[in-house]
């Protein structure tokens, strides 16, 4: 009987540190999701790192890309990597012919950033297609504008007048009629 009485306190006292255990678990499994929570809610809450491109660029390659929009940008609309191909990248950046303008094109280290840039964001070419230098012959960006008439020929006002944030080198915010 002495053997009873001994044997119930201990399987409760198991019971009871299973249950704090199982608590412990449960307390600790809720705080690491809160703060796994907080550090990505805080990435994403940031505007000033947010850029309206289709691609979220990693750290490595922003220094590229803020240089291709400022040396772009004082002319013409920046475009995103992604309406061209490689190939049309590429000639772009070694030409000093730029659509009829002289200019003066990059050097390194600057032209090296840019190019990886570009490089890594615009589209694949394929084998018999003609290099496309002019938007309204680029596959690709014919493929991103499905049921718009554009006009011919595509320009800047063209861009402003769908896309809103252009300009800042934003073409996710469009006007409401596009907006959906």
């Amino acid at each position: 009987m002495s053997n009873l009485i001994t044997r119930k306190p201990s399987h409760q006292r198991m019971k009871r540190q299973l249950l704090i255990v199982m608590l412990v678990i449960f307390a600790w499994s809720v705080a690491m999701g809160f703060i796994l929570g907080l550090a990505t809610s805080a990435n994403a809450a940031n505007p000033a790192s947010s850029v309206g491109t289709v691609d979220v660029v990693p750290a490595n390659y922003q220094l590229g890309q803020e240089l291709y929009i400022e040396n772009c940008s004082t002319c013409h609309i920046a475009l995103p990597p992604a309406v061209f191909p490689t190939q049309t990248w590429k000639n772009l950046l070694e030409d000093s012919q730029h659509y009829g303008a002289q200019i003066q094109p990059l050097v390194d280290p600057q032209r090296i950033l840019v190019w990886k840039y570009v490089s890594t964001f615009s589209r694949v070419q394929l084998q018999d297609e003609e290099i496309p230098y002019r938007l309204n012959r680029s596959r690709y960006f014919k493929a991103l504008h499905p049921g718009v008439k554009l006009p011919n020929p595509v320009n800047m006002d063209s861009c402003v007048s769908c896309h809103l944030g252009a300009r800042e080198f934003n073409f996710r915010s469009l006007t409401p009629e596009w907006d959906k």
